[in-house]
This record gives structure tokens, C-alpha cells and sequence, in this order.
């Protein structure tokens, strides 16, 4: 299915960034003489598998913000299970991530164009961005420099934040990234892209609590129509529901879901119930152009955390040199 152009081109919003060294040493024009096709050859790349499969962009999406979040973005969501270890990627909330070929792909075009120059992570970082553009939404320029990891282990991923969190516990964790609640609420965002398994969300929809049936922030209406997609018997292994009702384009119908009471994940729903993230979502709810430009400040901000500026650039996106 092919990305209309005005998708491609919609609303561009470039974010000018000064990293101070005691934070970073990351740089947007890192790879400008050592690599200087490389943001371009990740773009065709991205475009590609986007336009052959349109679930791309929300996985790599999510690719980006799960290895962030467990180490720091150096690419440890990469690497593969061995005998001994079992590593991110095989990690219960990381089996729907998937779409690792694309990343592969890119990094095996780089390694010939500028063999051991361009990190894994760093790839992951401009891949971000790229689906995010080519969904319609907004564009920042990635800062560059990361090194990539060589530890990663599944029993770290209980580390990312549940679909099950209530207020306190996202900002909590979103704060042990250096992130602010607007920063939390703002990257919450990024679900306007993707689809989600049952298993995410079907506690709200039977027994939730001792005098609640179905939670009773969700509108009834909708969550009907999740049981009828969630059936407890005869279920496909791919039953579930998008995220949003615009679900392949970037934009903030996502926060729109939440004002009408159809937030998929309780940890989306309940940040309107919370004085300290309800006027965030209404924000972005009724403002389009202020949520793309705080995205794009919030993914810088994210894209920064834990780097490595020392180690190694691996060959092999799945093994370590």
C-alpha cells in the first residue's frame, strides 16, 4: 500500500538541539565525512519495507523506544539469544516488536558503503524518525554518535513501562529516563501508530474489578466492540485492535481516542483522569502542530539517554564484534 505524498511531505517541523558535552557527545553531523549517505540510505530502506509492509513504521517505532528504555539506546534490542543468554528481543513484551530485517537490511547496505562507521543504534535512531515522517508526522534532526552495547538479557525488559500503569508509575518510570511527565504523555503519543494483542488490554474488558465488569473509563460502546475482537474462546494468535482509528497515519486522533473514553491500554485512558497529564492530552487533543513539535523534542531528549560514547560499532547487527 503505497504512502500518499502528502504523508511523505506533510508537516515538517525541524528541532535544533544543543547537546551540552556533560550530557552527550552526539552530534547531527556526525557522519557527514565519514558516511555522508547514510541518513539517505537508511530513508530507502525504511521507505521501502514501509511501502511492502505497513505495519513497519509502529514496530519501528516501538523498536526505538524498547531499547531505549532497557540500557540506553545502544541497539541491545538487536542482538540475538544464544545458548547461554537469552537476550531483549526475545523478552515477552518484545515478540510483537519484530521487523528486525529492516534494520538488518540497512546495516548491511552501510557496512558497504562505510564498513565499520555507522553504529546499529544510531540506525535504529534515524529509522525512528524516518517512519515517523513518512507517516505524516513531524521531522527533527537525529543527533548521532552512539555506540552499540554488548549485554542484553530478556529479564530486563520487565523494565519497560506495562500497558497496566497508572499515573504514578509512568511518570516514575519515564523519570528514571530523565524524562518530564509532558515528555511521558508526549511519547505516549507515538501509539497513534500500531496495533496491539489482547493480552494488552483484555483485563478491562471482563472482571475487572469487584464492582466493575469492564473498567469504567472506557466507553461501553467501544469496549464492546474489543470483546467481539477478543473472544475468549477461538482466538486467532493475531486478534487484537489498532490503537487508533487513524492507525497508519501519524497525527493526534490518539489523544481524541482518550477524550471519548477509547484509550486501548488502561495506561493510555488513564492520563485523562490525572490533573497532572489531563490538560497535556487535551492539548495535544484539540493541537496537532503543538504535539508533532513536542514529539520531536521528546524524541531527541529520549534518543539521548544512556549513550555510549565509548565501544564498539558492530558489524553484525545480531552479534557483537
Amino acid at each position: 500500500m503505497a504512502l500518499s505524498k502528502g504523508l511523505i511531505f506533510g508537516m515538517i517541523f525541524t528541532v535544533l538541539t544543543i547537546v551540552k558535552p556533560s550530557e552527550a557527545a552526539l552530534d547531527v553531523h556526525y557522519y557527514d565525512r565519514s558516511c555522508p549517505a547514510a541518513e539517505k540510505i537508511i530513508l530507502e530502506t525504511v521507505r521501502n519495507a514501509t511501502l511492502y509492509d505497513p505495519k513497519v513504521p509502529a514496530r519501528l517505532l516501538r523498536m526505538f523506544f524498547h531499547d531505549c528504555f532497557i540500557r540506553g539506546c545502544d541497539a541491545s534490542i538487536l542482538l540475538d539469544s544464544t545458548r547461554s543468554n537469552q537476550a531483549e528481543k526475545d523478552g515477552p513484551p518484545n515478540i510483537s516488536v519484530r521487523s528486525f530485517y529492516v534494520i538488518e537490511d540497512a546495516k548491511t547496505k552501510l557496512e558497504k558503503a562505510c564498513p565499520r562507521t555507522v553504529s546499529c543504534a544510531d540506525v535504529i535512531a534515524i529509522a525512528a524518525r524516518d517512519v515517523v515522517t513518512l507517516s505524516g508526522g513531524p521531522y527533527w534532526s537525529v543527533l548521532k554518535g552512539r555506540k552499540d552495547g554488548t549485554i542484553s538479557r530478556a529479564n530486563e525488559t520487565v523494565n519497560l513501562p506495562a500497558p497496566t500503569f497508572n499515573v504514578s508509575q509512568l511518570i516514575q518510570s519515564f523519570a528514571a529516563r530523565g524524562l518530564s511527565v509532558k515528555d511521558m504523555v508526549t511519547l505516549s503519543g507515538g501509539h497513534t501508530l500500531g496495533f496491539s494483542h489482547c493480552s494488552s488490554f483484555e483485563s478491562r474488558l471482563q472482571n475487572f474489578s469487584k464492582f466493575h465488569d469492564i473498567d469504567p473509563s472506557m466507553n461501553f460502546a467501544f469496549a464492546q466492540s474489543l470483546k467481539k475482537k477478543c473472544p475468549r474462546s477461538n482466538r486467532g494468535k493475531n486478534a487484537g485492535t489498532v490503537l487508533d482509528s487513524t492507525n497508519s497515519v501519524f497525527d493526534n486522533d490518539y489523544y481524541k481516542q482518550i477524550l471519548s473514553g477509547k484509550g486501548v491500554f488502561g495506561s493510555d485512558q488513564v492520563l485523562l483522569g490525572d490533573s497532572r497529564t489531563k490538560w497535556i492530552v487535551e492539548t495535544f487533543a484539540h493541537d496537532q502542530k503543538a504535539f508533532f513539535r513536542e514529539f520531536a523534542v521528546s524524541m531527541v531528549k529520549l534518543g539521548n539517554f544512556g549513550v555510549k560514547e565509548n565501544g564498539q560499532v558492530r558489524v553484525n547487527t545480531g552479534f557483537i564484534n
